[in-house]
């Protein structure tokens, strides 16, 4: 299996939701127009490909200058924990550069993981939770 990433490879909304359900990421998966703006209106996204299957994708916002927000970080669970999770944080912090720092909310279930990946936890973040 050869995995190949990619930063222009264009995502239809249904494709990004059946890989959140593939993940098991909490996301409104069945809202499709509001899964078609998370894909619209963020500046980056590094997918993962098993040949034309979609198996991974970072998501994320940036201003290239000092802070970059990972908004998602999802893997098919078929392919979890073969360094697929950390190879698209590689290649968002390669397109976002040194200056910026790579900040991010995670599962309760994923806090074990992050750290793995070269995460450090930030006890100074807050947060104003969504209405929907």
């Amino acid at each position: 299996m050869v995995i190949t990433y990619k930063t222009s490879a264009k995502l239809e909304a249904h494709e990004l939701s059946d890989l959140f359900k593939a993940s098991g990421i909490k996301r409104p998966v069945e809202d499709l127009n509001r899964v078609k703006n998370m894909i619209d209106n963020s500046n980056l996204l590094v997918t993962a490909w098993d040949g034309e299957k979609l198996v991974g994708v970072a998501r994320a916002l940036s201003d290239f200058s000092y802070c970059c927000y990972l908004s998602d970080l999802a893997v098919d669970k078929e392919y979890q924990n073969q360094g697929i999770g950390h190879e698209l944080v590689n290649e968002i912090q390669k397109l976002i550069g040194e200056e910026s720092n790579l900040v991010l909310l995670s599962a309760p279930e994923a806090m074990e993981y992050y750290p793995k990946i070269g995460f450090e936890k930030a006890g100074n973040a807050y947060i104003i939770y969504r209405k929907k």
